[in-house]
């Protein structure tokens, strides 16, 4: 039934898309992930009106399209997702999409020898933690929109170029906050693996109790072998993501008292999703922010 019906959505979605005209001359931008609606609103600013299908606290590897999503995709004139498979069986309808409209993979932003490779042959589509890469996707997005609109060209290339800024200042602040921790004491242990990137471009040891993608299952197992590790590393602090369920860190923590080893919450990180828009990671530069202070205190 559920294959009908993505079927179904996807025949919809061409003909409607196919139909549907402009009717204002503000630019409708949609993005899957409310991570990639901040960074295209800081390029095109009053030139478009940016919405994202997924909001706080939505984990998109596990998103399906609603039928709400089906009026959001008809009305935009780009739509801009991450790939790399962060967007699951979402992927196809979009690929359908792309035969009447724009619609931008960023994921292409990145050359393949900089991605993060899982069990050699799963990619990390988790590129945003690490700030530099997050930079080329922005100079890709600008790329876009000048070609696309070239009447505001010099808007886009003005707006792109701050942002970078912004982006290198923000990479100078991680690097002297994470400094403030202990070598040995620069272990972050999350729900799932989403900080890899975070991990090799800051020099932080990262281990998640689920794979990169919180589709993938986790069992006593793993909750054994990973709290064995807490126990030998006397690992101070562990994180929840604000995306994923507590209750599997929540089960590594009573696995590690049960070894005589108290762990502590370390608080909560935004792994996939932005906080909500008025609070202190309802921005990408925010969030980030927020995931370092938060780190720093629970491990130094």
């Amino acid at each position: 039934m559920k294959k009908i019906i993505f079927g179904l959505i996807s025949v919809i979605l061409l003909c409607q898309c196919s139909s549907e005209k402009k009717t204002t001359q503000q630019l409708t931008i949609l993005t899957t992930t409310s991570i990639l609606a901040d960074l295209v609103q800081q390029i095109v600013g009053n030139h478009a009106k940016v919405t994202s299908m997924m909001g706080p606290g939505v984990d998109p590897h596990l998103y399906q399209a609603t039928p709400g999503d089906l009026k959001k995709i008809q009305q935009a004139d780009i739509i801009f997702y991450h790939g790399l498979h962060l967007e699951g069986k979402l992927t196809e309808i979009l690929g359908k999409v792309g035969r009447q409209k724009p619609v931008v993979n960023v994921g292409d932003a990145i050359d393949k020898q900089q991605l993060r490779i899982v069990d050699e042959q799963a990619v990390d589509p988790h590129i945003w933690f690490d700030v530099s890469l997050w930079q080329q996707v922005a100079g890709y997005v600008g790329q876009f929109m000048v070609a696309y609109d070239s009447i505001n060209a010099v808007t886009y290339q003005n707006s792109t170029k701050q942002y970078e800024l912004k982006l290198q200042e923000l990479e100078r602040f991680i690097h002297q906050e994470i400094a403030k921790i202990p070598d040995d004491k620069r272990i972050l242990i999350t729900a799932h693996d989403a900080f890899g990137y975070f991990g090799s471009a800051y020099h932080v040891e990262v281990k998640g109790l689920q794979g990169i993608s919180t589709l993938s299952n986790f069992g006593v197992y793993d909750v054994v072998q990973l709290s064995e590790f807490i126990v030998q590393r006397q690992v101070k602090s562990i994180f929840v993501e604000s995306s994923v369920s507590s209750r599997s860190i929540e089960a590594v923590i009573q696995a590690c008292q049960e070894r005589g080893h108290a762990v502590q919450l370390g608080g909560q990180l935004y792994s996939d999703a932005l906080g909500a828009p008025d609070g202190e990671a309802g921005t990408y530069i925010g969030m980030v922010r927020h995931n370092v202070k938060t780190m720093v205190e629970g491990l130094r």
